[in-house]
C-alpha cells in the first residue's frame, strides 16, 4: 500500500490543496508570496487570538460551503486548542446564521415580491 492509499480523505483533501497551491505558487510566485503575507498577517495573534480567529473562519467556511476551508480550519481549531465544544457551538452560530440570514430575506424581499408581483394582471 503506498502513502496515498493509506491516507484518510480528510488527509488527501489536505494533500490535494497543499499540491495545488504549490502548483500556483510556481505560476504566481509574486501573486502568491503576497496572498500567503496577507493571509499569514490576518491569522495573527491580535485583539482576537488565533483560536478566535480559526472559530471564526471555520464559521465562514461552514457558511459558504466552501469543503478545503472547512477541513483546513477544522485542523486549524484544532491546533490552536480549540475543544469539540468550542467547534460546535461555532457550528451552532453559523447555523443560527445562516437561517437567520435565510428568514431575513423571506420576511422582507420575498414578502415583498408577493405584495407586489401578485398585484400585476397576470
Amino acid at each position: 500500500m503506498d502513502h496515498q492509499e493509506s491516507m484518510s480523505s480528510v488527509q488527501q483533501a489536505l494533500h490535494d490543496y497543499k499540491a495545488g497551491l504549490g502548483h500556483f505558487t510556481e505560476q504566481m510566485p509574486d501573486i502568491a508570496r503576497k496572498y500567503n503575507a496577507f493571509t499569514e498577517a490576518c491569522f495573527e495573534e491580535g485583539t482576537l487570538t488565533a483560536k478566535e480567529k480559526q472559530l471564526i473562519a471555520l464559521g465562514i467556511s461552514l457558511y459558504s460551503q466552501d469543503e478545503y476551508c472547512i477541513i483546513y480550519h477544522t485542523k486549524g481549531c484544532l491546533d490552536q486548542g480549540c475543544s469539540q465544544e468550542e467547534i460546535f457551538e461555532a457550528i451552532a452560530v453559523t447555523g443560527a446564521f445562516g437561517g437567520g440570514a435565510a428568514m431575513s430575506q423571506a420576511v422582507t424581499l420575498v414578502e415583498q415580491c408577493l405584495t407586489e408581483l401578485d398585484q400585476q394582471p397576470h
